[in-house]
């Protein structure tokens, strides 16, 4: 199947794992291309959404006890108690074998990364597991990074190695994919966007 054929396919709940990389609270000091508390915001709630729509969740940090600092404490509020965090020390979290084993153990072949930073913590590892066969898509505003030009060659890089870039809310409408759903509700209010708002007042009046 061609890399074409394989990124026009759904994202799905059955077909994704989310993979979250460096979200560490030394890391978080340094962003600079979006604000520090929407960041923690949506990675937050791209997490809460994929757990509530049983998405496999992979985490791992660089360095926690030496460099970078714990997880954000937002991020590991959401996360499930058995949850162990990967801690490496490669810069590419694809490099680390315990990172790659618990992707390939998953059995899905599509991945949804976010990180700090955009251009190397999200963007290697998506271009290693495209070039392993996965089809990677990065969630823009659930990454961050240290400059204006960082973020811009960081998406420049990931477009010309065929990652899908985009926001973390169109992702998880995506492998939502049914507003019928009974879970459709919980789903955007995890999200916590405005539209999910509207779209909860629109489901409460056509119930009436």
């Amino acid at each position: 199947m061609t890399t074409r054929n394989r990124l026009h396919e759904a994202l799905t709940t059955d077909n994704t794992t989310l993979l979250l990389v460096d979200h560490q609270i030394g890391l978080c000091t340094g962003v600079r291309d979006i604000g520090v508390g929407e960041l923690k915001h949506n990675v937050t709630r791209l997490t809460r959404a994929a757990l509530r729509l049983n998405i496999p969740v992979v985490v791992t940090t660089t360095s926690a006890d030496s460099m970078w600092g714990p997880l954000i404490p937002e991020l590991q509020a959401e996360l499930p108690h058995d949850l162990k965090v990967i801690d490496r020390s490669t810069v590419n979290a694809w490099h680390d074998d315990r990172v790659k084993s618990a992707v390939e153990e998953t059995g899905r072949d599509k991945i949804l990364i976010a990180g700090i930073s955009l251009e190397v913590c999200a963007a290697l590892p998506a271009m290693a597991a495209t070039a392993a066969g996965y089809s990677a898509y990065v969630a823009v505003d659930a990454s961050g990074t240290f400059s204006a030009t960082k973020r811009e060659t960081g998406l420049l890089r990931l477009q010309q190695a065929g990652v899908v870039v985009s926001d973390y809310a169109t992702l998880v409408v995506e492998m939502l994919a049914d507003n019928a759903l009974p879970i459709a509700q919980d789903v955007y209010a995890d999200l916590d966007m405005p539209f999910a708002t509207l779209v909860g007042q629109l489901a409460a009046a056509q119930a009436r």
